[in-house]
């Protein structure tokens, strides 16, 4: 029971991070309470390893779509 009960703490305190980096740092703005919060998560958001579009270009999908009309683009 206890295990389950610190799981779950932990799962909301993940949560309550992810909202607070939507909230704020994300768009650019400061956290008001906690700056130094603020700017550890751009410093691990920076770190984290992304994934770039390599393939395709800038909003084209990685395979061709059918139009309406049945052909390909």
């Amino acid at each position: 029971m206890l295990a389950i009960v610190v799981v779950m703490i932990v799962i909301l305190v993940l949560a309550g991070l992810v909202l607070v980096y939507v909230a704020y740092p994300h768009r650019g703005e400061e956290v008001p309470a906690a700056p130094w919060l603020g700017g550890m998560m751009e410093r691990a958001a920076e770190a984290a390893p992304t994934l770039e579009g390599q393939d395709a270009g800038e909003g084209e999908w990685p395979w061709p779509r059918k139009t309406a009309e049945g052909t390909t683009r």
